[in-house]
């Protein structure tokens, strides 16, 4: 009964922004207890690799004392070309026996040397033919793990744990929305330079990738198109319906058909394996989710209903909490991933 509440904290470094979130869990309630959104200047991460060490550094801390953020220990994510998400058959074994048998299995499918990696693994399924089990892989190269360790402990902070950015918008999305068992969802996350797409079932991933094509390349179409600054065309992307001189519909159109191809690829793998065909629902989070006319772009191209995530949907707030000016349904897609980080529960040491 006297319990203290404890908190947990999500720091999502993007391209383009950084995005912190602390959440309190008590008594099988969630609450947001702070959160906050720092934009980075062009070119201070590019595909991942930090260029502007201090900068980033300084807008971690500025960004944590702004929200008023005190715990250091945080769990951060990680994607992109150097994590490689697989799900394989191998032969039974019982689960304390089973890292060590992974290790050697994942050789045949990670494209690294196997040295160069840090592998981790949950068991799907104990049973899925003779004496065989699904596991699902993680392999991640070292170097970009230590790199993102770094950092923060540069800012400060302790990593509690890294997890995959496609997992911590599950893990949003599963809080938030009920799922049925048999349905097949797209968790879609359009972020600066890469959007993840994880295809799931029944609470398992059954395909997850990252496509090297993000809100960047679209707000340079646009500028290419219109012969606008940045500025400008980050404006006419997020302005309303008919509320911007820019018309941005040509450049969302062909963007919306960049990620359905995408989506239609993963689709065929999938196919190829006899695990899905065909999709029910796509769910979109991250910042391109704000670009106007998405949703409903990709909702007419893969005929299924397109709904953008709040991951905010099930998590209690004080209205306090957002500034007069910031409406927590805008800002929710956003925060997806830093609120799905925050849904781990670190073990503490």
């Amino acid at each position: 009964m006297f319990s203290r509440a404890k908190t947990t904290v999500g720091l999502d470094i993007g391209s383009s922004a950084i995005k912190v979130v602390e959440l309190e869990s008590k008594g099988g309630a969630t609450r947001l207890v702070h959160f906050g959104i720092a934009d980075l200047v062009p070119e201070a991460i590019v595909e991942g690799e930090v260029m502007d060490r201090q900068l980033v550094v300084d807008t971690i801390q500025n960004l944590l004392e702004k929200t008023g953020v005190r715990r250091r220990r945080v769990a951060v994510g990680i994607s992109g070309r150097g994590v490689i998400v697989k799900k394989i058959t191998m032969d039974r074994l019982d689960p304390k026996d089973a890292r060590e048998a992974i290790h050697w299995e994942a050789e045949q499918y990670v494209p690294y040397d196997i040295n160069d990696v840090s592998l981790d693994f949950e068991i799907l399924d104990v049973d899925v033919g003779p004496k065989q089990m699904q596991v699902l892989l993680v392999a991640a190269k070292k170097d970009l793990v230590n790199t993102q360790s770094d950092l923060i402990r540069e800012a400060g902070l302790q990593p509690a744990l890294i997890d995959v950015n496609s997992f911590a918008v599950q893990n949003a999305a599963e809080l938030n929305y009920d799922f049925v068992q048999e349905e097949t969802v797209v968790l879609l996350n359009v972020g600066a330079e890469l959007t993840n797409v994880n295809i799931v079932r029944g609470g398992i991933p059954l395909y997850t990738q990252d496509l090297m094509l993000g809100g960047n390349s679209f707000i340079e179409s646009i500028q290419k198109r219109y012969q606008v600054n940045r500025e400008e065309a980050v404006a006419a992307c997020r302005a309303p319906s008919g509320g911007s001189v820019v018309d941005i519909d040509p450049v969302v159109e062909e963007f919306g058909g960049e990620l359905g191809v995408g989506i239609e690829r993963s689709l065929a793998t999938l196919k190829a394996t006899e695990e899905a065909g065909t999709i029910d629902r796509i769910l979109l989070s991250g910042g391109g989710a704000r670009i106007g006319g998405l949703p409903q772009l990709l909702a007419e191209r893969q005929k299924v209903p397109v709904d953008v995530v709040d991951p905010l949907r099930r998590i209690t707030y004080s209205p306090e909490t957002f500034e007069e000016e910031e409406d927590p349904t805008t800002a929710g897609a956003q925060l997806t991933v830093s609120v799905g980080l925050a849904l781990r529960k670190a073990r503490e040491k």
